[in-house]
């Protein structure tokens, strides 16, 4: 039986050809707001697997797209958690000292069979609006499942 308290398990490495798909989805998300945004998708071990880079979405957004995979692949967990966390300040503070995360909503676990396979962190608009784009492309996985 599995212990819910337990966080979820690395699975094997995303696919290039399902790394695609979910950084399609997503970018047809932004499309359809006429959000210029930076997708990043990244395997199971953090390596970069997709970067899609939207006609006019800002230079910076590039690196912020991918540290927010990078993060939610790190704690297997949404970066909105961190936010989240930082929002209600006192002790959680501290993560300001961390130099591996990106607190700000966008980035999201790619779960298959409850094992995280990778993450997708995007970036360009509002945090709350990249994290719509995000969940976007995690609905691949569960229309593939």
């Amino acid at each position: 039986m599995e212990n819910k308290n337990e966080p979820l398990r690395y699975g094997s490495p995303i696919s290039l050809a399902l790394s695609i798909k979910v950084a399609e989805a997503a970018a047809t998300e932004a499309d359809a707001h006429g959000w210029p945004m930076v997708i990043a998708v990244v395997d199971s071990g953090g390596h970069l697997v997709v970067l899609h880079r939207m006609d006019q979405a800002q230079h910076g957004s590039v690196l912020v797209a991918q540290q927010k995979a990078q993060t939610a692949v790190d704690f297997r967990r949404p970066t909105s958690v961190f936010e989240g966390a930082l929002a209600e300040g006192g002790m959680h503070l501290r993560l300001l000292g961390m130099t591996n995360l990106m607190p700000l909503e966008g980035g999201l676990p790619l779960v298959v069979s409850g094992k995280v396979v990778g993450a997708i962190g995007v970036s360009g608009m509002q945090s709350t609006q990249d994290a719509l784009v995000a969940t976007a492309g995690v609905a691949v996985l569960t229309a593939a499942s």
